[in-house]
């Protein structure tokens, strides 16, 4: 038997998905930005999908840009924002448990002589809301939150953030990475005062190397990428209409069973997490109440064997888990979240990240649950040797 364990990194695409992304690449294969039929066909497409997603996020289908992704996305947040409003300030302020796509671009604009103010978090991995109280200045231009960690789980007060900003800070701009949320929960920016969200393709089933920034029609923001005009003038480039097809189709499945899917979720996490405490010196990392962390990551760490070591022993058995972030293992100095909730040396060094998505099966967890403990004190008396 095998587990796919690894959903944060990616996921499978629904069939529905792979079926339209071939149809826009053997048949309706036209340039969206041509005249002629084919092209008005394509182009077709890109207004669906925006429709799809504008109405999901209830907000207009013209403060939907498409991009190549979530880490595009997250840039364009930062450096466009940034680039446009610094004659107004050149404060920035995020948490110091983003991910890469938002924490090298704020050193990029360090760099360049922003200030970047990085907040900590506690050990659940939740920001103080009054930290980001008497952080915010006047000349803040730009705060930038995830509202789900991606190797935790935690979820951050972003409804919370956004109302406190819009009251008091009104020419501060609120982006929101919502990466490893949208799809897991009912995000509303206008309700939620957000005025830019990433949200990444192959999270939600949907192709890799698709996504999309929603920008409220207020923000004062640059295009990141400059050429032909596509998308008003914000995102140049030739429309990857496979992609933007593809993401559209995910987002209208994927939204529809919202909450069916998260106790499915749950249920998953916390039978895993009630299987394995019998082992012995295990720890959750991320919120102890396992409903109040996101219903699709679970953070364990066995501790006496080191992460890799038990991810490459559980893949020999067919099991796909992920130590931490798929993209912090190109990180120098080990996880950056596990840094920021100030877990020992040990806890951090023997964490595995387990992900789930609504195609994952009880089955999957059942098998994961006895292979760990198969494995598990067998790691542990090697180790002690």
């Amino acid at each position: 038997m095998k587990a796919y364990l690894d959903n944060s990194a990616t996921t499978r695409c629904y069939e529905e998905v792979a079926d339209i992304v071939r149809k826009t690449m053997l048949e309706d294969y036209g340039n969206p930005s041509s005249m002629h039929q084919k092209g008005v066909e394509a182009e077709k497409y890109i207004r669906k999908s925006a429709e799809i997603l504008s109405g999901i996020l209830k907000v207009k289908p013209g403060e939907i840009y498409f991009t190549s992704g979530g880490t595009e996305s997250d840039n364009w947040a930062l450096f466009g924002t940034a680039l446009a409003n610094r004659r107004r300030g050149r404060r920035i302020i995020t948490t110091a448990i983003e991910h890469s796509a938002i924490a090298a671009p704020a050193a990029a604009l360090e760099a360049m002589g922003y200030e970047i103010v990085k907040l900590p978090v506690g050990r659940d991995g939740v920001l103080d809301l009054h930290d980001l109280e008497n952080a915010m200045t006047e000349d803040t231009i730009l705060v930038s939150v995830m509202m789900v960690n991606n190797e935790i789980g935690s979820v951050e007060p972003v409804a919370e953030i956004g109302e406190m900003l819009r009251s008091r800070y009104p020419g501060t701009f609120f982006h929101v990475d919502a990466i490893q949320s949208f799809g897991k929960y009912p995000i509303y920016p206008k309700r939620m005062k957000i005025d830019m969200l990433s949200v990444s393709g192959h999270k939600i089933h949907g192709p890799k190397g698709s996504g999309f920034l929603f920008i409220d029609q207020r923000v004062k923001i640059n295009p990141l990428i400059y050429g032909g005009g596509q998308q008003n003038g914000m995102r140049s480039g030739t429309d990857n209409v496979p992609g933007i097809a593809g993401l559209g189709t995910a987002a209208e499945k994927i939204c529809a069973s919202l909450r069916e899917n998260a106790e499915h979720m749950y249920s998953l996490k916390e039978h895993l997490a009630e299987g394995v405490a019998d082992l012995g010196k295990i720890h959750i990392n991320g919120p102890s109440d396992l409903r109040k962390g996101a219903p699709h990551i679970l953070n364990i760490s066995f501790e006496g064997i080191r992460s890799e070591v038990l991810l490459h022993t559980l893949e020999s058995r067919g099991i796909s888990v992920s130590a931490g972030s798929a993209c912090s293992s190109h990180r120098r100095g080990g996880s950056a979240t596990m840094e920021a909730i100030h877990a020992p040396r040990e806890i951090m060094e023997s964490s595995v990240r387990f992900s789930f998505s609504e195609l994952t099966t009880m089955e999957e967890i059942d098998y994961t649950i006895g292979v760990l403990h198969e494995v598990v004190p067998q790691l542990r008396r090697f180790t002690r040797k």
